[in-house]
């Protein structure tokens, strides 16, 4: 289920880094400390009461002229606008109305996209009142009076922000095929996969935009088993903003994988994994998506011997050490190398996500596990893991009762996970642990 996207923008100096971290800082829920993730911090997945939603941030962009505003923050503010729900406007309570926010609410309002008015830098509302009723020029509706840097009038913001959002947020109704996200760096070839395996099935029912966020629908069936692929290739790099569509291809990339059940990542196999294919894997480890990584253009690699497969394969995994659960196809959408095997591998994950485990077998493979390999103990006392149960799928995620859970390092529960992928497969997906104490047990 994909979550409502909240972009801040704004012109420069008004404070939308700083309250991007201050609803990142106090409701995000993102926070993994696993070794290998990478994040990219111009997103975070936030909470506010009920409501959950990504928030992006489009600070940084400096404009090299006071009297318009340039390409390149033009060209951020329509990305940004393309891929939000809802959009929060910060200005600048102490400098005033300015002609540039004039310039961005033109933008905004052609985007007939949901805007919510902040007046930031307002510390003390009973003596900055006044400066707040300007704004009301914009015709945006009610300004909402904001300190980021003091944390003041922030609830009220979010409130109306989360009123906002779209009724059809983060739904697909009635719709339960499995949807594949088609994942990676511009130009790795994600559109030539999808239209090969459209071209070879020849059952579209038909090309629909699925969001606006650049992302394409495209139903097809394959041995009598509908699917839904998710194709983010639409992106494409624009000479003027280099360093900012990499980073708005992120924000895309989460919006596409949020309503995937399974991720294929593709990597280019002519130019090996690069720090953007790692960006773009943690985001859907962390989500907890099903992964298949397809090295593409295998056709096309440079010096192959017998042992280029095997070579090629340890450096991913070296990389991507963190999805060691995770099946890697050497494929090539141009000749059509393996690309029958992709589906196989698919429905193996989609079988995967969804597995239950009874929790009595469970107990039975702990049990053997505790045996196998001590817990660890800290000045003395040592950790006891009562029982194990499955709480839920998508991914597949196991509580795990224990006296004390300070005690349960993080190598043990890796330790645990590894024990039970070798008794149930759950070929890649990751597993997600919750470690609970059992109240009322001896803590000895």
């Amino acid at each position: 289920m994909s979550k409502p996207v909240v972009a801040i923008v704004g012109r420069p100096n008004v404070g939308k880094s700083t309250l991007f971290n201050d609803i990142a800082g106090s409701q995000i829920s993102i926070v993994d400390d696993r070794p290998g993730v990478t994040r990219d911090r111009i997103y975070a997945d936030c909470t506010w009461l009920d409501r959950g939603f990504t928030l992006i941030d489009t600070g940084g962009i400096e404009p090299d002229s006071l009297e318009v505003i340039p390409a390149q923050m033009r060209e951020q503010a329509e990305i940004a606008i393309e891929t939000a729900d809802v959009i929060i406007l910060v200005v600048d309570g102490r400098e005033g109305l300015m002609d540039d926010d004039q310039r961005v609410t033109e933008i905004l309002r052609r985007s007939r996209k949901p805007v919510v008015l902040c007046v930031n830098k307002i510390d003390n509302f009973q003596k900055e009142q006044n400066a707040i009723y300007e704004f009301y020029g914009l015709g945006l509706g009610d300004p909402f009076p904001v300190s980021a840097a003091n944390r003041q009038g922030v609830g009220d913001l979010l409130d109306e922000v989360c009123a906002s959002f779209p009724e059809n947020t983060g739904k697909d109704e009635g719709d339960d095929r499995p949807r594949i996200a088609i994942v990676g760096r511009p130009n790795v070839g994600k559109s030539s996969i999808v239209n090969r395996l459209v071209g070879e099935n020849r059952v579209i029912v038909s090309d629909i935009a699925g969001t606006t966020r650049d992302a394409i629908d495209t139903p097809l069936v394959r041995n009598g088993q509908e699917y839904v692929l998710i194709d983010t290739a639409g992106l494409r790099r624009k000479s003027k903003i280099h360093e900012n569509i990499e980073r708005f291809s992120i924000i895309r990339t989460v919006t596409a994988v949020d309503r995937a059940d399974v991720v294929v990542l593709v990597i280019d196999a002519t130019a090996g994994v690069t720090e953007q294919d790692a960006k773009i894997a943690g985001i859907a480890h962390e989500r907890g998506k099903g992964i298949l990584i397809a090295v593409n253009k295998w056709d096309a690699y440079a010096d192959k011997t017998d042992k280029s497969v095997y070579t090629f394969e340890a450096e991913t995994r070296r990389i991507l050490s963190y999805l060691d659960y995770a099946d890697i196809l050497f494929i090539s959408a141009k000749t059509g190398q393996r690309l029958d095997r992709m589906f196989t591998k698919i429905d193996n994950i989609i079988q995967a996500i969804n597995l239950r485990v009874g929790t009595g077998v469970l107990n039975e493979v702990l049990a053997r596990a505790l045996a196998a390999q001590q817990p660890p103990s800290d000045k003395g006392r040592r950790l006891r893991v009562f029982y194990m149960t499955q709480v839920g799928t998508k991914p597949p995620t196991f509580a795990v009762f224990v006296n004390d859970k300070t005690l349960m390092h993080y190598s043990y529960t890796r330790y645990l996970e590894n024990q039970v992928r070798d008794a149930f497969g759950f070929r890649g997906t990751p597993l997600r642990f919750l470690i609970r104490e059992r109240k009322g047990e001896e803590n000895a």
